[in-house]
């Protein structure tokens, strides 16, 4: 019993710290000098599960159900190259500790932009989007309980 315990106060533990690295990367950096930053809060998507379907472009991506299962989102863009290098030291160590899957990867002219989730085969908790170029780092986190099969149908649709 006692390892039955211990095993589940863990896995609480590991879910815990991965939600909170979305806000901890937000606090650390978006006050740093060439640093925009975002938040959005769980009481603005309450807010937004009231809206009707949203619907994106020609191909009728429907965002409903995946707006609708969203918790927080943090974003920052750099422009600051010391932040730069900071941010993706931080955010590659987040992404190997915490097992994160590689969804989507795109490289042209010196640009990378990665897509990563966490989840099982049902329900993605946390999307991390980054990019990095010589110029700029942006960082997208998303948490939530985000039905994967909504989100691979838009990526799909939007020829992703």
């Amino acid at each position: 019993m006692k390892k039955l315990i211990l095993f589940a106060s863990a896995l609480m533990l590991c879910i815990f710290a991965s939600a909170q690295d979305g806000m901890e990367f937000y606090h650390k950096y978006s006050d740093a000098p060439g640093v925009s930053a975002v938040y959005f809060s769980p009481a603005m998507f309450r807010v937004l599960r009231h809206i009707p379907d949203v619907k994106v472009g020609e191909e009728e991506i429907n965002l409903t159900p995946i707006i609708k299962s969203l918790t927080g989102m943090y974003m920052l863009s750099s422009s600051n190259p010391s932040v730069n290098d900071k941010m993706y030291r931080d955010i590659s160590k987040h992404i190997k500790n915490n097992h994160f899957e590689l969804l989507m990867e795109a490289k042209d002219n010196g640009e990378a932009i990665r897509i990563y989730t966490l989840g099982d085969e049902k329900i993605v908790t946390n999307l991390v989007l980054y990019s990095d170029s010589p110029y700029e780092s942006n960082y997208i986190c998303i948490d939530g309980k985000m039905p994967r099969a909504a989100i691979e149908e838009a990526l799909v649709k939007a020829n992703l």
